[in-house]
């Protein structure tokens, strides 16, 4: 894997906006007259003299609710940020929002509704490959712009998608390399929930334990999305007595496979499990306690303790409540809002295609995103760092690993397709 050294861009960072100022993302200056909308709209968008729409389009209701909510959250933030610091083009964005539901078809039908009938500029969304599996085929017929949020598979690279999450060999390779390394695991039980993401990621999790840690898999199981029964797999799991459970169970169904997990007594004190799955986001519905000593692979934890991330944490709270919580995927999902409007203002244009180009031209970065240093590449992915945290029973993570360098983004790497 190829990585990016941090130091040359890191340096003293102050308060989240204020430093976005600095850095040129946010302009403060920009006025609506300066971008007359004949000729920075010139395919029909939702954009006038004062505002521009954009849509949001997350699971609301449904099993993935738990995990999508503080996606749809960190978005709004980010919005009303930039709104109140001049908008964008000297525009002001405006959201119109729809519920996936944790329906696929749902998802293609309300990303149809939000580009034919409502004309977005973009939209910030979807959290299962299966949900952006289903939108893709209508992004890219009606040439529309999603900003995906989510740690995913790899294997997919779209004109008309950005994705802010990691791919496979910034989480899941690297993961298995620090399992395999720090606890010298040998043999490995496979779990996850029964769609796209959690099958692929462990065909590729299976071929990087076998060829390349020469490593065993003595159990490989997939439940329905939304199932809460784990007894029978828990019963295989203490059968075959796996050095890892690598586990991909993803939203709802993540409250009843670790509670029942705590109940039949495997828990962090005897048994490694290493979940590419779960954030805080998850958490707050599973409990810490049923998490103690338990890991997660991610580029991102609220608890990382830098400037950056603690003015991010501040202002979430602020706007959503003390109570709440910020995930892997909520802190991606707040970085969407961001690098759209540094890929407008430097095309100086709405056009997708015009953005997308701005975006492909391998220099647009936030030096301020609450997780560090973040790069677009011009694969549409971002540089990230990969991260290892030990879940504590107040349902934070401490990082215990963080990659050397940040790691260039690789969504088809050689051997795993």
């Amino acid at each position: 894997m190829k990585h990016f050294s941090r130091r040359k861009f890191l340096g003293k960072t102050g308060a989240l906006l204020g430093a976005m100022i600095a850095a040129g993302f946010i302009s403060t200056s920009a006025m609506a007259e300066d971008y007359p909308t004949a000729e920075v709209n010139t395919t029909g968008l939702a954009v006038t003299d004062d505002t521009v729409k954009v849509g949001i389009l997350h699971s609301l209701t449904g099993t993935m609710a738990i995990s999508e909510t503080g996606a749809q959250e960190a978005e709004k933030l980010a919005i009303k940020q930039i709104n109140e610091s001049g908008g964008i083009l000297g525009r002001q964005i405006e959201i119109i929002q729809e519920d996936g539901a944790s329906d696929w078809p749902t998802f293609a039908e309300k990303s149809r509704k939000l580009l034919v009938n409502d004309n977005v500029a973009a939209v910030f969304g979807c959290w299962t490959s299966a949900s952006r599996k289903a939108a893709l085929p209508v992004f890219e017929q009606q040439n529309g712009l999603l900003y995906y949020p989510t740690f995913y598979e790899g294997l997919e690279q779209s004109h008309n998608v950005i994705y802010t999450g990691q791919e496979a060999t910034q989480q899941i390779l690297a993961g298995l390399d620090w399992v395999a390394k720090e606890k010298g695991a040998k043999t490995y039980y496979l779990i996850g929930s029964d769609y796209i993401w959690p099958r692929t990621s462990m065909k590729i999790a299976r071929k990087h334990i076998e060829n390349v840690l020469g490593g065993k898999v003595v159990g490989e199981e997939y439940k329905p999305l939304g199932d809460t029964q784990f007894g029978s797999v828990i019963n295989k799991i203490r059968l075959k007595k796996p050095d890892v459970i690598f586990a991909a169970v993803v939203g709802g169904s993540n409250v009843a496979w670790f509670k029942q997990l705590n109940a039949a007594g495997i828990n962090g004190a005897k048994q490694t499990l290493v979940t590419i799955s779960v954030t805080e986001d998850e958490v707050l519905g599973i409990g810490g306690e049923n998490l103690v000593g338990f890991y997660s692979v991610m580029k991102y934890f609220q608890s990382l303790d830098n400037d950056n991330n603690k003015e991010f944490v501040k202002a979430f709270k602020e706007m959503h409540g003390d109570d709440s919580v910020i995930g892997d995927v909520t802190q991606a999902a707040y970085l969407g809002p961001w690098l759209w409007k540094a890929a407008v203002e430097k095309a100086g244009s709405f056009d997708v295609d015009k953005v997308v180009a701005a975006s492909e031209e391998g220099d647009i970065e936030l030096t301020t995103a609450p997780e560090g240093y973040v790069k677009l590449h011009p694969n549409h992915h971002l540089w990230s760092y990969t991260r290892v945290a030990e879940w504590q029973k107040d349902g934070q993570a401490k990082v215990i690993y963080q990659s050397p360098e940040l790691i260039e983004p690789n969504p088809f790497p050689e051997g795993y397709q």
